[in-house]
């Protein structure tokens, strides 16, 4: 992602926490002790195999739950998973160059489609 975004700033990403609890079952605890302090350099040092803090007690983690629900019900089995812009679901590693020609073909996609693409809030 970091090379995506040097490369190109009118990419944006957002990133939704998918712990895969089955097979990491430290995961849960590292996405909300990530999710609750809002923080890259934890999600980094998560990806390192680093130790994190705990996840403060009172942190309410509905916005992490229910952004695992709604990866469950759009299919994600594994991470990463890209969604792109026109709704197809990428799963696994992809280098800057693939994943900028295919945002890149989603955006052609949309466009031809005459649907307008436009910057967004992260949910």
């Amino acid at each position: 992602m970091k090379q995506v975004l040097r490369k190109r700033q009118d990419i944006a990403f957002y990133i939704k926490l998918f712990p895969l609890k089955r097979i990491h079952p430290e995961s849960y605890e590292k996405s909300k002790a990530i999710f609750c302090a809002r923080s890259l350099k934890l999600l980094e040092q998560a990806f390192m195999g680093k130790p994190l803090p705990p996840a403060p007690e009172d942190c309410d983690t509905s916005a992490l739950d229910a952004s695992i629900a709604q990866a469950e019900a759009l299919g994600v089995r594994s991470t990463p998973t890209i969604i792109l812009p026109d709704g197809r679901k990428v799963s696994g590693f992809r280098n800057a160059e693939a994943l900028i020609q295919m945002i890149d073909e989603a955006a052609r996609y949309l466009q031809r489609q005459g649907i307008e693409q436009a910057p967004q809030e992260a949910p």
